[in-house]
């Protein structure tokens, strides 16, 4: 059974590179951000409304690491995820990406086809709430990068560099049976 979680802030490529790995791997991806994207959605509110509606109601939150949890459990899985690497106690792999505002907000920019400067209000924004809000829920200081195995600024590589350090990574950790890399 592996589990490895691939953590960061918005835009530091943690979704792209854990559905990589994913499918390189064969393994299962599955995306917290993407059920807490699904949340606001089904809310009619964006991400930064979502996140100040988990300020207040910590059960949000709850529910996506829980998930996130059951995840693991089942095995065989990549999990993307913001606070992923610090609730998933036992992968075999925690790695952590990370790149400057400046480039994870042009990344957003991009993906959500906003202009920049919104991009980073909001994900200032974001930010500052989740740290606030996950220290209170859970007492995890994310500026302290101690559990994780991996820990990556991707403005420095690009993605194939990437996929080439985590899987090395991976394979040194827990070699895996019939993994073949493509």
């Amino acid at each position: 059974m592996v589990v490895i979680t691939v953590s960061g802030p918005p835009g530091s490529g943690k979704s792209t590179v854990a559905k990589r790995i994913a499918d390189l791997l064969g393994l299962r991806f599955v995306s917290a951000g993407q059920l807490f994207r699904e949340m606001a959605q089904s809310k009619g509110i964006d991400v930064v409304g979502l996140n100040k509606q988990a300020e207040q109601d910590f059960s949000i939150d709850r529910e996506v690491d829980a998930r996130s949890i059951l995840e693991a459990e089942k095995g065989n899985v990549v999990i993307e995820g913001h606070l992923t690497g610090w609730v998933v106690r036992d992968a075999e792999l925690k790695v952590y990406l990370n790149a400057p505002l400046d480039v994870r907000a042009k990344r957003i920019a991009e993906r959500e086809s906003i202009n920049i400067d919104k991009a980073i209000k909001e994900t200032v924004q974001r930010e500052t709430s989740e740290k606030e809000r996950f220290k209170k829920i859970y007492g995890f200081n994310l500026d302290l990068l101690s559990n994780f195995d991996l820990v990556i600024n991707t403005s420095l590589y690009d993605l194939q560099d990437l996929l080439d350090v985590v899987i090395s990574a991976i394979l040194k950790s827990k070699p895996i049976k019939g993994v073949v890399v493509q």
